[in-house]
């Protein structure tokens, strides 16, 4: 488990923080009454079985749906309802598990189409910053379409930061991808949080789950069930029945 991580003592509020939200889709109950809160420069990782609800607690944070109950604040501020264009204006971004990219544009243009809504004097300067992190400057001509799946997820990515969030989400950005660029991503996140910015995790990926996250927030049937170190995750009953059916 990553060490960079200290609770920012300086900040009032912390920059997401979900409180007792549900969603329902008819009489499934996707979210049921989840809570939890990520610091400054903290990594948290969303982890349970398929159907757990995890990606649903993301568009909901991202305001891709409205919770039935609960509340959203970003810094503080109740942005519960609020539609998806005008909270990512707040500073919370997120990526998708099949890439959502404009195919008939190049990688430049991408970046710079998510860097329209910031600080456009300085979107050029992140954009060439991020293409150096995330190791594209070689494919910033290309159409996305010809990309490979791994260099779509790291577009994606990309346009995130260039966003210049305050928190990002990650819906499993390394499924699928070859070890290299796996480990891009991680290097990735582990820069980014230096200067500030929080992550959710959604991931399968236990090893990089180990790697990156200073606490883990498990799901199962729309629950938060388990909540601490990877340590204390390993070795939790309530872990143990959500992935492997047993006590």
């Amino acid at each position: 488990m990553s060490s960079a991580y200290h609770k920012a003592e300086s900040s009032e509020y912390p920059p997401l923080a979900i409180e007792s939200v549900s969603k329902h889709f008819g009489g499934i109950t996707a979210v049921d009454d989840v809570s939890l809160s990520a610091d400054v420069s903290e990594v948290v990782g969303v982890i349970g079985p398929n159907g757990s609800g995890k990606s649903t607690l993301f568009s909901l944070a991202a305001g891709g749906q409205k919770p039935d109950a609960g509340k959203i604040r970003l810094q503080g501020i109740d942005v519960t309802g609020w539609p998806t264009w005008k909270i990512a204006r707040t500073g919370i971004s997120r990526t998708f598990q099949i890439p959502s990219l404009f195919l008939n544009m190049s990688v430049r243009d991408n970046l710079l189409a998510a860097a329209v809504e910031g600080d456009w004097k300085r979107a050029r300067e992140r954009m060439e910053s991020t293409l150096e992190m995330l190791e594209i400057s070689h494919v910033i001509d290309n159409l996305t379409s010809e990309l490979s799946g791994g260099q779509q997820k790291l577009v994606e990515f990309g346009r995130v930061c260039v966003r210049d969030p305050k928190v990002i989400l990650l819906d499993e950005v390394t499924a699928g991808v070859h070890p290299n660029i796996r480990q891009i991503i991680l290097d990735a996140i582990q820069q980014l949080r230096k200067t500030g910015i929080t992550f959710l995790v959604i991931e399968h990926d236990m090893e990089m789950v180990k790697e990156i996250c200073d606490r883990l927030v498990v799901m199962d049937q729309g629950k938060v069930v388990a909540e601490g170190d990877f340590e204390t995750i390993a070795s939790d009953s309530n872990v143990q029945q959500a992935y492997l059916g047993r006590t």
